[in-house]
């Protein structure tokens, strides 16, 4: 009898058991035994802790500022470049991509606890109303900003906006006794990608791409269609500095200079099956020399256009080896308004190279990687880096390519050292050239900025002696004068003062000539051409 009862009620005990423990489990997803918890999750691990902690932490906790905190150091453990973007940042980290902000659309320093205006922007909300460069913004929005601890993350956030809204402003300029209003309503002000372009030489282009964004191939073609007009059939685009951004921007610049169906990249994943994009029959450029110039880092979307050129024999890489950047983020977006961007693929040049580089042993062995190179000796000696053979490749006319760790250039160029000295090293740690730069300009502005053009301007500086104004004004601001370290970088001086005065009045118009009139890898591009 006790035999029979023990079995019929055995079974039924055993499912109120477990019926009780999957309605306890539900709620609170833990028990305790003996002073220790053991936690049953009901879907998975991560769920189970976050409800625990939520439940059970002898503290109030915020449990959506801890997964924010969770979810970032979590993508960390995949690879370097997988990110969580808080709401907060969206907007800024979304910028650069789209290739446009709000706001009024003026650049501007700060000296001396005063926002100074370098330049408007051409077109924009402040040039509309009358703002110009040399203003002093005193006031926004009745808010006192002169004289102040102001810092440019206050002054982005006082000046940028939605479009539409108002903002005023009143500023202080030469001349004038009394502070001039100013009412800016917001607009969309464009962030260039192509930062210049320029005939560098008889039938040769300069192009420089600082991004890869949503604008950046309508700027690009822009550039082309403007330069091809006056005779352009040789381009030198400069991607050097310039750390990628939208693939698809690459892809366009890159079919702009191949044939109808050569391969420009593919890209696969484990769960992404091969991709393949090619080239159309829209290119303007097939026929016509292409320089590329790089350094360590020119990434991502830079060596896509890097590699696809190369790998088709259709250009001459000059430079340093790239950063090494080969795999692809996908965004995905939450309701609250972060986002995620997941690695979900490599990419692949034309030949099969993934020049993705190693990771290290953990994430501070991949961000010190650029230190290292230059620890190494990589910087100023070729012979200096050694690719695995195993990862060799061959293009189509023999070239010997490799992936693995970046694109390598045709033809390497070390880091300039030359008018380099103790002297001019003092003086840029200082930062007494940017700083002359400025207060020559305020002061002399109204003279300067009758030049249209940079080699007049330069003419005229040279003609006031701008380079002994500055050593007088290094001496007097800690910067004893040195001889012998003047006499090695009187030239490097020179140019870097006459390069900053012309950006405060041209822009990068007057900069980039300027500047690169001594630059080693644009010089030797430039050769490259001339004996072709």
């Amino acid at each position: 009898m006790k035999n029979k009862l023990s079995i019929i009620i055995t079974p039924i005990l055993f499912a109120i058991v477990l019926v009780m423990g999957i309605y306890i489990g539900k709620l609170m997803n833990h028990q305790s035994f003996d002073n220790q918890t053991v936690i049953y999750p009901n879907v998975d691990k991560l769920h189970a802790v976050i409800n625990y902690i939520n439940q059970e932490y002898v503290d109030s906790v915020n449990i959506d500022h801890l997964i924010e905190k969770a979810i970032p150091e979590l993508l960390k453990q995949l690879d370097p470049h997988s990110v969580y973007i808080p709401a907060s940042d969206m907007e800024e980290v979304n910028e650069p991509i789209e290739g446009n902000f709000d706001g009024i659309g003026v650049m501007f320093n700060i000296q001396n606890d005063t926002v100074m205006v370098i330049n408007t922007i051409h077109g924009g909300p402040s040039e509309k109303v009358g703002v110009k460069a040399g203003d002093r913004i005193v006031y926004v929005d009745d808010s006192l900003f002169a004289g102040i601890k102001v810092s440019n993350s206050l002054v982005m956030k006082s000046l940028k906006g939605k479009s539409g809204t108002e903002v005023k402003i009143s500023v202080k300029r030469k001349g004038y006794k009394d502070l001039l209003d100013f009412t800016i309503k917001r607009d969309k002000i464009p962030l260039k990608s192509v930062d210049v372009a320029y005939m560098i030489a008889d039938k040769t282009a300069y192009i420089k791409i600082s991004k890869f964004a949503m604008n950046t191939y309508g700027e690009f073609k822009q550039e082309i269609e403007k330069y091809k007009k006056r005779g352009a059939d040789s381009w030198i685009i400069d991607l050097r500095g310039n750390g990628g951004g939208i693939m698809q921007a690459a892809v366009q610049i890159a079919d702009e200079f191949l044939e109808k169906g050569n391969l420009i990249v593919y890209t696969k994943g484990r769960s992404r099956t091969r991709e393949d994009i090619v080239a159309t029959i829209n290119g303007q450029c097939k026929k016509d020399r292409v320089i590329i110039l790089i350094d360590e880092w020119s990434a991502s979307a830079s060596e896509i256009l890097s590699g696809a050129l190369q790998d088709n024999d259709r250009c001459d890489i000059v430079g340093r080896r790239s950063f090494g950047k080969g795999l692809v983020q996908e965004p995905t977006f939450f309701p609250d308004g972060s986002g995620l961007r997941l690695t979900i693929a490599r990419y692949y040049t034309p030949t099969g190279r993934c020049i993705q580089k190693s990771y290290g042993k953990n994430l501070l062995d991949y961000e010190m990687d650029i230190s290292n190179r230059y620890l190494h000796g990589e910087f100023s000696q070729r012979d200096s880096i050694h690719f695995n053979d195993s990862l060799k490749f061959e293009t189509p006319g023999g070239k010997i390519v490799y992936g693995g760790g970046g694109i390598m250039p045709d033809y390497f160029v070390g880091v300039d050292t030359i008018g380099y000295s103790e002297y001019f090293r003092l003086i840029v740690a200082k930062g007494l050239i940017y700083k002359f730069s400025f207060k020559y300009t305020d002061k002399n502005r109204e003279k300067l900025e009758t030049f249209k053009d940079y080699t007049n301007l330069n003419q005229y500086l040279i003609s006031q002696d701008i380079t002994k104004k500055f050593i007088d004004y290094a001496t007097v601001h800690g910067v004893k004068f040195d001889k012998e370290g003047f006499k090695t970088s009187e030239s490097r001086i020179t140019n870097f003062l006459l390069a900053y005065i012309n950006r405060n009045i041209l822009d990068d118009k007057g900069f980039y000539p300027t500047m690169l009139s001594e630059d080693k890898t644009v010089l030797k591009a430039l050769e490259i051409l001339k004996n072709k």
